[in-house]
């Protein structure tokens, strides 16, 4: 879901909007069960979370501010009784500034049904304009809430949820994996292109069906992956069985690849291609395409260690575990200052002088955004005494904005987009800066089960139509 902000407020990395779960299972603890789901999808967003459960009568929802476990207590849970329920994590793609009113899931005024929605929709100023023609309003700026009451609105001619999420389909227009629960039923559907993931799995003994942003979040339930949903494609699980259908045609297959460099969890299997895996391959064919001479590999916590020790495996470089990361510090980009902001990384990350001084290293990250976090590494593993610092990225320049759940900036917030390979490697101060190759990245997740991606961040080739470049 998505809103505005400044771009000075934002991350100097790309960033998840959010993770969504489901779960359909009569006789099980839905909402406990989407608790643990959504705590396995944590690192998809920590700014809120929010579970609602159907019982065959009401369905009932509770949200609140920060991690999982700050939104849910014990009696919260278990007042949440019922065989139905889907669940959110948000990341807030709109700044800096969490709140309840932007918190998911949504339940629209005079409706019996809740949706999570990870992703964005480009086209929130026409839906609007037809919401308010049609006399809906809308009580925030969330295309979340939108998506919300266009459904709304196509269900009440026919009273069937499926006419109105397959109405709505047709009109939204971007990237969306959404999960909506009414009082009996649970309903999961995504764009036509496919752009965020999403997945089903079945508990054993016939117990139910969970579905998840992620696989991370059927393990935690004991759900045995069953497959993807589909490119536009509307699922229904309830009583009487699951059924499938097509609700819009499906489009040019473009999932992000981003997931596999650093969004999903490394244990996550996307499209039938391993996370871990993946993030290894793109560490050797990055020292296939960017050799270096050097004593040490060092992968910055946690994305850069698996292809970290991908690129030691290919160049015969030693891996060293140089950089230890504290585990228990928040997000620190939401500081109010600058100069508490250029902490973050000191916060979160800390060198080993003792196994890094006088090495020549090759440190592996995932992704160059604004270059500001990467200038601060650098200086940091200089001050612990590395003799050279050799930077080697994960994923190509990020030359171009995503319209699609992720928070980067415009174009001139952007290194890539305004210097040089050279320009940016004098700025950061590293001995020297390289990137894998778009083909290079493509290659390394060559194992999911189509070859369709969207890598519109680093080529500006959009798989949908965009709003007007900034």
């Amino acid at each position: 879901m998505a809103t505005s902000t400044a771009s000075g407020e934002r991350p100097d990395r790309l960033e998840e909007a959010c993770g969504v779960f489901g779960v359909f299972a009569p006789g099980e603890d839905v909402a406990r069960m989407t608790c643990f789901g959504l705590q396995a999808l944590q690192h998809r967003g920590q700014e809120s979370a929010g579970i609602a459960v159907g019982n065959g009568k009401t369905v009932a929802v509770s949200k609140g501010l920060g991690l999982v476990t700050q939104a849910f207590d014990e009696a919260t849970l278990a007042a949440m009784r019922g065989f139905v329920a889907v669940g959110h994590v948000r990341y807030a793609t709109s700044g800096s500034t969490a709140s309840l009113d932007a918190a998911q899931p949504h339940v629209p005024a005079h409706e019996r049904f809740a949706l999570a929605h990870n992703g964005t929709l480009v086209n929130t100023d026409p839906l609007r304009a037809r919401l308010a023609k049609e006399g809906i309003e809308l009580r925030g700026d969330t295309d979340s809430e939108i998506a919300a009451k266009a459904i709304g609105l196509f269900t009440r001619p026919t009273h069937h949820l499926r006419d109105g999420i397959r109405r709505a389909m047709e009109l939204l227009e971007g990237a969306y994996a959404m999960v909506l629960a009414s009082s009996e039923s649970l309903y999961v559907f995504r764009d036509s292109n496919g752009i965020r993931p999403l997945c089903i799995g079945k508990l054993p003994d016939d117990r139910g069906w969970v579905v998840s942003s992620e696989t991370c979040g059927l393990d935690i339930v004991g759900a045995e992956y069953v497959r993807d949903v589909k490119p536009g494609e509307i699922v229904r699980f309830n009583r009487d069985g699951v059924i499938s259908e097509q609700g819009v045609p499906a489009g040019r297959r473009t999932s992000c690849i981003f997931e596999y460099v650093y969004f999903a969890r490394p244990d996550s299997v996307i499209d039938g291609q391993s996370v871990y895996q993946a993030r290894r391959a793109m560490g050797r064919i990055l020292a296939e395409e960017a050799p270096t001479d050097a004593d040490l590999v060092l992968g910055v916590p946690d994305s850069g260690v698996p292809p970290a020790l991908g690129y030691s495996s290919a160049s015969g470089i030693p891996y060293a575990d140089g950089i230890v990361k504290n585990r228990y510090v928040g997000r620190t980009f939401i500081a109010p200052t600058q100069a508490m902001r250029q902490l973050g990384i000191r916060l979160k990350l800390n060198p080993l002088p003792s196994v890094i001084a006088g090495k020549r290293l090759v440190v592996i990250d995932d992704s160059v955004v604004r270059g500001n976090t990467s200038k601060q590494l650098v200086k940091m593993l200089r001050d612990a005494g590395a003799a050279e610092v050799h930077l080697r990225i994960v994923s190509p320049e990020v030359k171009w904005p995503c319209f699609y759940g992720i928070d980067t900036d415009t174009r001139d917030q952007l290194i890539a987009a305004n210097m040089t390979l050279e320009q940016m490697n004098e700025w950061i101060g590293s001995d020297s800066l390289a990137f894998i190759s778009v083909e290079g990245l493509h290659r390394a997740v060559s194992s999911a089960c189509h070859d369709g991606f969207c890598d519109a961040c680093f080529t500006g080739d959009y798989p949908t139509r965009i709003p007007l470049m900034q």
